[in-house]
């Protein structure tokens, strides 16, 4: 009896979770500083190996108020580069080299690498100059076409598609809503889910918000059924008692911890459906439009500025009609 009921408890055990590879989040992040001229200097990339063909980078607050997240993940055959950071620059910011570094040899050279991005935005593709015309080295342009062409979707966003690392598959998903190029990552070996500028512990800014909702429902049924160790994010932006930083901080004083769970991506679809449009919080997440927010404090500055005009308007008409009195006086 005992036979067959380990025997059972053992098939019904989702293949997936058996293969999970185990990792390491035990780092530390450089807090950054408030005075970044006048602090210590800091090595302008921190790296963590989360497990042997897994690396975190992460790019210093003085070097980039962003402090993005970047991510490299090897395969037997072929290692894939998600993000190239906010800095181009690579006296400032050797990223290129540093990835260089990490990859294990092939032959007399090095592995080959592919370069895709979460989006577009200018702090997670910067650095794709530094491997420009790099051996080995392909980068996917981040822009939409460039996209939809490498992994050939045609019904974007619905579609998915994988890439092929050599004994390690990466699901691509996209995500649009905080930008319209967004993808995120699901890397089947280590259950990691890399979601970019989607899910992360900070400001969660929402260009579209019915495509954000979408998004967050076709990742919530992409979940289900796979297993999730950890959600990692493209920064962070609040402390550990999840007040935000003020935005443009270089300094992390006592930063809350990367990692998100699968609760949070399962919770994101009634977040998005509580958003006003503008600017929400709700618990630890903090919605906000900032298209929306800009164009509003714009008229609010523009009613600002009329009411300002009408007022000298009407101050000078009284200087004028009270020299005016005073002459016929």
């Amino acid at each position: 009896m005992l036979r067959k009921l380990w025997f059972g408890l053992l098939i019904s055990v989702p293949p997936a979770m058996a293969q999970i590879a185990p990792g390491s989040l035990d780092v530390k992040w450089s807090e950054g500083a408030e005075q970044c001229e006048s602090a210590p200097p800091e090595a302008p990339l921190q790296v963590h190996r989360y497990d042997d063909q897994t690396f975190i980078l992460r790019e210093d607050l003085c070097a980039t108020f962003e402090a993005p997240f970047i991510y490299l993940l090897l395969g037997s055959s072929k290692a894939l580069l998600i993000d190239t950071g906010a800095v181009s620059d690579p006296k400032i910011m050797p990223l290129a080299d540093t990835v260089t570094d990490l990859l294990p040899a092939a032959g007399s050279s090095k592995m080959p690498l592919l370069v895709l991005h979460t989006h577009r935005h200018l702090d997670h593709r910067a650095g794709d100059s530094q491997f420009a015309n790099r051996p080995g080295v392909q980068v996917v342009p981040a822009m939409l076409e460039d996209v939809r062409k490498y992994f050939g979707f045609e019904d974007w966003p619905e579609a998915s598609a994988q890439v092929e690392l050599g004994d390690r598959t990466i699901d691509v998903i996209p995500t649009p809503g905080h930008n319209s190029t967004h993808l995120a990552f699901y890397d089947r070996n280590t259950g990691l889910f890399l979601s970019g500028d989607f899910m992360l512990p900070g400001r969660l800014l929402v260009e579209d918000s019915d495509a954000y909702l979408a998004s967050a429902l076709r990742v919530a049924d992409f979940i289900e059924t796979r297993p999730i160790t950890h959600v990692l994010g493209a920064h962070i932006e609040m402390n550990r008692e999840g007040e935000l930083f003020p935005w443009g901080s270089t300094h992390h004083p006592h930063e809350r911890s990367l990692p998100l769970t699968k609760e949070d991506l399962l919770s994101l679809p009634g977040l998005l459906r509580s958003f006003n449009g503008f600017h929400t919080r709700r618990g630890q997440w903090v919605m906000m439009n900032p298209n929306r927010q800009l164009i509003a404090m714009g008229a609010g500055a523009a009613l600002l500025l009329l009411a300002l005009i009408w007022l000298a308007r009407r101050y000078f008409r009284r200087r004028k009609a009270a020299r005016a009195a005073a002459r016929e006086g």
